[in-house]
């Protein structure tokens, strides 16, 4: 149900796009955010989110809706507890 809500949102703050002159279609526009994914790994004991390069629309999205970019490398909290 969150999900589809979240669609519905996104849905409506990405009309702004034709505004600015961003004629895009749906489809592609999910499919290249879809790609954009962040996981964790670890070096040593320092932690560290990566984030995928953006697909596509991707960066155009984010920058006509507002959203910031996150690096591509950023330190992470130490998920494992240490002993």
């Amino acid at each position: 149900m969150f999900c589809s809500f979240l669609a519905l949102v996104l849905r409506d703050e990405l009309k702004p796009l034709s505004a600015q002159g961003l004629e895009l279609e749906w489809g592609a526009v999910r499919q290249d955010l879809k790609s954009l994914v962040e996981v964790e790994a670890r070096e040593g004991e320092q932690w560290y989110w990566l984030r995928t390069a953006l697909q596509g629309t991707t960066g155009k999205v984010l920058k006509a809706v507002g959203v910031a970019i996150p690096p591509t490398l950023r330190p992470a909290p130490a998920v494992v507890p240490r002993n």
